[in-house]
């Protein structure tokens, strides 16, 4: 039995902002993806409710196996009356039915060989999604060429990217790992900094801050608005920025850019229009299941700009999984070594050195009986 205050909030993304450890999460999360149950985990609740499946069969979505790796309970398909549990209530989970003062409710309890059964029944009907998916890229890159391959004037924002490197962070998935990853890279070449969104946070967490930070600014929080990076809002075609309203009620300036397409694809060719020598792109979004667990129907926006900014774009996604560096017996030997030789090399030099050291070897054959 598992027993906590429940928190719930129809946007992960936002929940997990408020949870603590030990909380138990309910959302309306249908394919709860890789990034909310990360979000989930750092969190560090002790279940999961979801009023919808977490995998409902379109595509095989990774976040539930990410739960279950670290044990973490997962209670789905508990439909709209879950709602109704007041938020704060201790609730307890026995087997599938979770429970508080005035009500049960049944759910699915989500194991591993259901998880198994969901994602090879997923994996079959990946094919018809993918087919679908390519449809909609072809018609919205067919839509959106002229908008994105134009010319396109940037010259409203003021910081300076001609001839420099640039790091654009990306709120992906394993964004965080990959940004540490290159840490070495941030130190050593000190390129420019572009946060899309919660990108910026995620800079601020490694105790970089952003030169710029772009996005319709849903998931960045209030501290990185405020750190002095130049803000871009990302809106929609015809005007609408439904976040507009957070950036005049904090008092920051920001400047307005209308494009189709993601807030990613806004700030790599930001980049590239400002004359970016180089951009490392780290958390990007490029393939379907990135694209499907974001909800969208196809990447023709994404598949043109990567097109246009071509060799200037290094994508570091995945980079921490390449090397992970272990401190291994022989790394301490070889350390140990390396700082002895020059403290024997002294000590051979000297004459009060190897006094020292006839001494140690008489009281060592003395010690061990040795004439």
């Amino acid at each position: 039995m598992i027993s906590g205050p429940v928190k719930k909030g129809a946007r992960t993304k936002e929940l997990v902002r408020r949870l603590a450890k030990g909380d138990i999460a309910l959302v309306d999360h249908a394919d709860l993806d890789e990034l909310a149950a990360e979000g989930l985990i750092k969190a560090g609740v002790s279940a999961v409710l979801d009023i919808q499946p977490v995998m409902t069969g379109r595509y095989p979505t990774p976040g539930p196996k990410r739960l279950m790796d670290r044990r973490i309970t997962v209670l789905d398909s508990l439909g709209a009356a879950a709602w109704t549990i007041p938020d704060g209530t201790i609730v307890c989970l026995e087997g599938n039915v979770v429970s508080w003062p005035g009500g049960r409710l049944p759910g699915r309890l989500v194991d591993r060989l259901l998880l198994q059964s969901l994602t090879t029944a997923a994996r079959i009907r990946l094919a018809g999604e993918l087919d679908a998916f390519l449809a909609n890229t072809l018609e919205y890159a067919r839509r959106e060429k002229d908008l994105l391959l134009a010319n396109l004037d940037f010259s409203s924002v003021r910081t300076r990217l001609a001839g420099k490197q640039v790091l654009i962070v990306v709120r992906g998935a394993s964004y965080r790992q990959d940004l540490a990853a290159v840490g070495p890279y941030l130190r050593e070449s000190r390129p420019a900094l572009i946060g899309v969104d919660g990108g910026a946070d995620a800079l601020l967490e490694l105790g970089y801050r952003p030169d710029i930070i772009v996005g319709d600014l849903d998931s960045v929080s209030d501290q990185a608005l405020k750190c002095g990076a130049e803000i871009v809002l990302h809106t929609y075609l015809d005007g609408r920025a439904p976040h507009r309203p957070r950036l005049e009620a904090l008092g920051v300036k920001y400047r307005e850019i209308a494009l189709p397409g993601t807030s990613e694809d806004l700030a790599l060719l930001l980049a590239y229009e400002k004359g970016a020598e180089l951009m490392v792109a780290v958390g990007t979004h490029s393939n379907l299941i990135d694209f499907l667990e974001k909800g969208r129907k196809g990447m023709g926006s994404t598949f043109l700009v990567r097109s246009k900014v071509g060799d200037r774009l290094v994508d570091a996604r995945g980079v921490s999984r390449l090397y992970q560096g272990r401190l291994r017996p022989g790394h301490l030997l070889t350390l140990l070594a390396a700082a002895m030789f020059p403290v024997m090399l002294a000590l051979f030099s000297s004459q009060v050195g190897r006094f020292i050291i006839r001494l140690l070897a008489l009281r060592l054959r003395t010690g061990l009986g040795w004439r």
